[in-house]
């Protein structure tokens, strides 16, 4: 596959697959912005495990999250796993929201790149949890380059393996639309496929990308000689 629009044939093609997954599932931007920390290193279901009790606790606020025990909030979110380490993060990206005005919607006059170097100084948010909270709760146009854009692209011959976050963003980011609906579809397509199909030892046999993927074609080529 040949460089381009290639992004933008790869999303079509994983749409087709996979059908659109309306990510991502919140009643909030902030409860967004939680279960964006939440979520690191982690499945969903734990994530959203922690988000219902909080939920249930009435903390999905900063200013609760901020007043409440800390033994409470590490037992609270404890499904998400790494609960200690979670709980002072939480803590810190609700002290941060606080001092940047404590609404979400008083964020929207910043502009995108002064936002992430600010998310980028908050106590454990690192490259992907701020573009989480910038495409997802603040609705601005990022390519997440994670972990599972950076198996599949690469696999696709669009990529080094190696590649480092920020410059895989800078290569894809121009290839798509500016669409913040299409970005998040692009990022929820991406991680569902990483997850079922394009695996560390992947299922190259029921990907509909593996007729456009080196990869699957060298995997899949023994196969085919022998039918």
């Amino acid at each position: 596959m040949s460089t381009g629009s290639a992004a933008a044939e790869v999303f079509e093609v994983l749409l087709a697959q996979h059908g659109a997954q309306h990510w991502w599932p919140a009643e909030t931007p902030f409860e967004i912005m939680v279960g964006a920390v939440l979520v690191q290193n982690t499945a969903w279901r734990g994530a959203a495990q922690a988000i219902e009790a909080l939920k249930a606790a009435a903390l999905i606020v900063p200013e609760r999250i901020l007043a409440a025990e800390l033994t409470t909030l590490e037992g609270l979110i404890r499904p998400a796993g790494t609960y200690r380490v979670k709980a002072r993060r939480l803590r810190a990206l609700c002290a941060w929201l606080l001092a940047a005005g404590g609404q979400v919607d008083g964020l929207a006059s910043e502009d995108t790149t002064s936002l992430r170097r600010a998310l980028l100084a908050v106590h454990g948010v690192g490259h992907e949890t701020a573009d989480d909270i910038l495409l997802y709760a603040l609705g601005r146009p990022v390519f997440i380059a994670d972990a599972y854009a950076r198996r599949i692209l690469h696999r696709l011959g669009l990529c080094e393996a190696q590649v480092g976050y920020e410059h895989l963003q800078q290569v894809v980011q121009p290839q798509l639309s500016a669409d913040v609906e299409l970005l998040g579809e692009f990022h929820a397509l991406l991680v569902v496929h990483g997850r079922q199909i394009c695996r560390p030892r992947p299922r190259c046999g029921s990907c509909d990308l593996q007729s456009r993927c080196p990869t699957g074609l060298r995997t899949l080529g023994p196969r085919l000689s022998r039918v």
